[in-house]
């Protein structure tokens, strides 16, 4: 119309904002040499929430709770980038570390 205005919005699906987070993710693995993010990572604060997020999820899926978010596809796919299930709560407080340098 004359004014521009968008009569359709369109959403990113669930899967679409994964395959982006997924990437993100894969970015840092590749920049830190790990999939450890921390909780206060200023160049991509969303992300440590993300991970935080399939952990939990992960941990559901484990415990028999067939409703949850994860698919094995994607367990698969964390796995390759050497995701980690568990980790230790310091852990996430701490700042990135590059270990190839």
């Amino acid at each position: 119309n004359k004014i521009g205005f968008e009569w359709t919005v369109k959403c990113k699906s669930e899967e679409d904002q994964w395959d982006k987070r997924y990437e993100e993710l894969v970015s840092y693995v590749q920049k830190f040499g790990h999939a450890r993010v921390p909780k206060r990572y200023p160049q991509n604060i969303l992300l440590w929430s993300w991970v935080s997020a399939q952990r939990k999820y992960y941990e559901r899926k484990q415990n028999g709770d067939l409703s949850t978010r994860i698919t094995e596809t994607q367990i698969e796919l964390l796995n390759k980038v050497g995701f980690e299930w568990t980790v230790d709560d310091n852990t996430e407080d701490q700042s990135p570390v590059n270990d190839n340098t």
